[in-house]
């Protein structure tokens, strides 16, 4: 088995499966498992094509379905333009269309909750990410190389009692 030349991943399958997981029996016959696969992504759409994907981004919740079209992105049933009216906002969205070159091959639909608009930017990017992973399971690695796929865990840090805010103290009074 040993000077046997493997041509194929099958036949390299069953060479190790033929050798068998156990050590030599005189080392304590130890068993050893075989690696796990690695994991397989699949495509993930619904009843009208669609794939969801939802983001967060400080107390935002974006919820987003992409589908094939030309490129339209529509929030809470308005166009970005009316709805982000900053441009570095738009770009911040765009981040990981223009990533994956796929600026115009998807329309994405997305209702967005909470926060502020940049907070919402950022939940409706990562909603993006995962609703193409999810359309198209080959571009994880390009969009986690990106960053896109890893939530931004930052968010406002809470009130504590006996402080004016989060930190900020009262002011000081000698007498």
């Amino acid at each position: 088995m040993a000077d046997e030349e493997i041509k194929s991943l099958e036949e390299l399958g069953k060479a190790t499966a033929d050798a068998g997981t156990t050590l030599a029996e005189g080392d304590g016959a130890e068993t050893q498992t075989p690696s796990t696969p690695a994991k397989v992504y699949v495509q993930k759409l619904d009843a009208q094509g669609r794939a969801y994907g939802t983001g967060r981004r400080k107390d935002a919740v974006a919820r987003v379905w992409v589908m094939p079209g030309s490129g339209k992105v529509t929030i809470n049933g308005r166009d970005i333009e009316k709805y982000l009216a900053r441009p570095v906002l738009r770009l911040v969205l765009r981040q990981p269309l223009e990533a994956a070159e796929r600026a115009t091959a998807f329309d994405v639909v997305c209702t967005v909750k909470g926060g502020g608009l940049s907070g919402q930017a950022g939940a409706i990017r990562h909603g993006i990410a995962r609703a193409m992973v999810a359309f198209e399971p080959e571009l994880r690695s390009v969009l986690k190389k990106g960053g896109f796929m890893t939530r931004d865990a930052r968010t406002v840090e809470r009130k504590k009692y006996g402080r004016a805010k989060a930190r900020k103290s009262f002011q000081f009074s000698k007498r």
